[in-house]
């Protein structure tokens, strides 16, 4: 399995998303993605080169500051880890187009970059994994709604992903085993939705 580290002095939406992306161009790569937000000292950005090195893995990075884009790869260099950045190059062709220095820190629009990313994240992971679908992957969910049909588990799943939560839905159905992965999930993170019977039967 392939590993790449999704590295980023913000919250690590904006790469993760881009290399997501980029990965659907690759149907049957099997790709583990491990992000690294809020990397923002030079200490940090070597500790998850080394981490690259030592999964063999290769780095995506989104790193506003030009002294940690040059340590990562430096760093990168020494460890012999390939490393992609999707900020650099952006930044240093709108310097020159606008003849304006950079501001070199994360600013509210990363900020409100990373969160319209997210968004887009979280309802997409809500419509893969609606539905019992996916239940090898009920691990990476934030809320697993479990309830039996009628309970309205969609809706709520697609409303807790608008507001940035990984949602995933499991239907309980008669005479059908619930997934083995849903009993190894820590108990808080499983809700449990019921109705009225009298209630269910009209619907």
């Amino acid at each position: 399995m392939n590993c790449v580290f999704a590295v980023s002095d913000g919250s690590g939406a904006t790469a993760e998303h881009a290399l997501s992306r980029a990965l659907m161009q690759f149907a049957g790569a099997i790709v583990e993605i491990e992000r690294r937000p809020g990397v923002r000292t030079e200490e940090q950005v070597r500790q998850v080169v080394q981490e690259a090195a030592e999964a063999g893995g290769f780095i995506v990075h989104t790193l506003v500051l030009d002294e940690l884009r040059q340590v990562m790869l430096r760093a990168c260099r020494l460890n012999n880890v390939a490393a992609i950045d999707l900020m650099g190059p952006l930044v240093a062709r709108l310097a020159q187009q606008l003849a304006v220095s950079p501001a070199g820190k994360p600013g509210p629009l990363s900020q409100l970059n990373d969160e319209y990313f997210r968004r887009i994240e979280t309802m997409e992971f809500a419509y893969r994994h609606d539905d019992g679908s996916r239940p090898h992957e009920l691990s990476k969910a934030e809320i697993v709604l479990v309830g039996v049909s009628r309970t309205f588990k969609t809706p709520l799943s697609i409303y807790l992903a608008f507001k940035g939560w990984f949602v995933a839905n499991v239907p309980i159905v008669l005479k059908m085993k619930l997934p083995t992965e849903l009993f190894n999930l820590p108990s808080g993170r499983v809700c449990g939705l019921t109705i009225d019977p009298v209630r269910l039967a009209e619907l």
